[in-house]
């Protein structure tokens, strides 16, 4: 592997600021899309640097964040604290707010409000919530508010219990009908993207040359009309379990457990800090500063032992 840094790409110079529309066009003219999952300010500092077309917050939060089992456990509350810190970070990446479990499912008119938070609070630029059929009257209210929604099928994890963990889906002929139908019913709905996740490489380039709008594949193979990864899972920073799908781009976890282990070390041994990382006064101010310190010790009625003068 080289070790030469990588540039950001030429094209990012007089870049300006992904949309909806942005993603249609690169579709339409076949040139692929990227995005990747971002969770805090550094980190979309970085993606958008990079050049990535969309920074998606997901609820993938819960696990590689927060540490939780699945991500059912994370709050809207916990979701918008972490898009507001991206939105502070990304200035030309499209953004997506993952909308958390049950922020959508109990009513339409509590989902429209939820959507409108993303926007309105968080500074998102869009939303993107799971399923099919099942979610077509609050995807058109939402849309019909004027956010915009990204669908996603297939493994849809917030569905992990009913689905009997995380498992590819559409693998017969009858959930692939049944997915492709939820598909051009989401097109039809509203939604301006659909991330597929988790099902047949044919399945999803049939799909995606089906549909008007771009598909966004993560374990769905190479037809799809742009990728997305959880960042940590590339990065090697989430140590519980690496998707098949994924493709590890550097192991960040052994990286900064190395980095800990030599901080350790030179403290234990007194290796850091050293004059360097050290500020320092001039021997002038200091010895104004040993022949006044005695008074603030006398005055607070404390015995003071001058340590200058031990030897």
């Amino acid at each position: 592997m080289s070790t030469q840094p990588l540039s950001s790409p030429a094209s990012l110079q007089g870049r300006k600021k992904i949309t909806t529309l942005s993603l249609l066009t690169k579709k339409q003219q076949g040139e692929p899309i990227t995005m990747l999952t971002g969770y805090d300010y550094p980190t979309a500092l970085a993606l958008d640097q990079a050049g990535v077309d969309v920074i998606l917050v997901g609820d993938s939060l819960a696990m590689v964040v927060l540490g939780y089992e699945n991500t059912l456990s994370v709050t809207m509350e916990d979701m918008l604290h972490h898009c507001k810190a991206v939105r502070r970070g990304a200035q030309y990446a499209l953004l997506v707010g993952d909308m958390p479990f049950m922020s959508y499912q109990v009513s339409i008119s509590e989902a429209v409000r939820n959507a409108g938070r993303f926007l309105k609070e968080a500074g998102m630029d869009a939303v993107k919530l799971e399923g099919g059929r099942e979610r077509l009257e609050t995807i058109r209210a939402i849309v019909a508010a004027g956010i915009p929604v990204m669908g996603h099928l297939g493994l849809t994890p917030q569905s992990v219990n009913q689905l009997g963990g995380f498992r590819p889906q559409g693998r017969d002929a009858a959930a692939a009908i049944r997915l492709l139908e939820d598909a051009i019913w989401l097109q039809q709905a509203g939604c301006f993207s659909i991330v597929l996740e988790s099902i047949p490489a044919k399945l999803a380039a049939f799909v995606s040359q089906s549909l008007d709008i771009p598909t966004i594949g993560i374990g769905a193979g190479a037809g799809c009309d742009g990728q997305v990864l959880v960042t940590h899972d590339m990065l090697g920073l989430f140590e519980r379990f690496t998707p098949r799908f994924v493709k590890q781009y550097v192991l960040l976890q052994e990286k900064m457990k190395e980095a800990f282990i030599a901080y350790i070390q030179d403290v234990k041994n007194a290796a850091f800090p050293t004059k360097e990382h050290s500020i320092e006064m001039s021997d002038e101010e200091w010895q104004v500063f040993l022949s006044q310190s005695n008074h603030c010790f006398v005055q607070e009625g404390i015995h003071f032992e001058k340590h200058h003068n031990r030897r």
